[in-house]
């Protein structure tokens, strides 16, 4: 099953009494029934149906089915339907940010730095680069040349825009990082958006570091024919 938008389950909370029996659910130590959440919340037992199906559909609970009776086989009767909170992880931000990202190199590069003794910030820019070749290849398969950078681009919250025949990164996922660790962060955003152009093969342009108020550090420059 496809996770909806995050901002939807986000929406999808923003109801009250929704709300009231997810923060019920997600309580408890095991599973619970329909009957369980609408004794406990004082809600109707077909409301509690309606907004405990609405939190599965957006992938905020998720359902398992178990005889409570302790029989089993004919007549021990149909398994119980419970609710229990899903493994799902649900962030939303605006402007667009990638912490989760950026805290995946620094971690990766730290423990890479440790085990060989190389200097962190390089492992940093290394592992970076790599990110982003790979980041560049996938989105080969959906489209090509300009269009496969806009694309990675978009996903990552950059918000590209074309500004002079240049493409200038209205947003840094990075911002709070960046605010108080910019010559280690911009240098790893340099890296990562170096190995997606490189990825991507992209001929005609390059990434270098142009730090202006209110956009990203890192701007995609024409370099010859773009």
């Amino acid at each position: 099953m496809t996770e909806p938008p995050a901002v939807s389950a986000v929406a999808a909370l923003g109801e009250p009494t929704r709300r009231r029996l997810y923060d019920y659910v997600a309580r408890q130590a095991a599973p619970v029934g329909r009957d369980e959440v609408a004794a406990a919340t004082g809600v109707p037992r077909p409301t509690v149906a309606f907004h405990l199906d609405k939190l599965v559909g957006e992938c905020l609970l998720e359902v398992t089915y178990e005889r409570r009776t302790g029989r089993s086989g004919p007549g021990a009767g149909r398994p119980a339907k419970l609710y229990r909170r899903s493994s799902r992880q649900v962030t939303v931000s605006l402007p667009d940010r990638h912490y989760d990202l950026a805290a995946h190199l620094l971690a990766s590069a730290l423990e890479t730095a440790d085990e060989s003794g190389r200097a962190p910030k390089s492992v940093l820019a290394e592992q970076a680069g790599a990110l982003g070749h790979q980041l560049g290849e996938a989105a080969l398969r959906t489209a090509r040349g300009a269009e496969a950078v806009r694309c990675v681009l978009e996903e990552y919250g950059f918000e590209p825009r074309a500004e002079d025949g240049d493409v200038v990164l209205g947003n840094c996922p990075f911002h709070r990082l960046a605010q108080s660790h910019a010559e280690l962060v911009c240098g790893m955003t340099l890296s990562l958006l170096e190995g997606v152009l490189d990825g991507i093969g992209a001929r005609g342009v390059r990434a270098a570091l142009a730090p202006a108020p209110g956009h990203c550090c890192v701007r995609l420059e024409r370099s010859g024919n773009a």
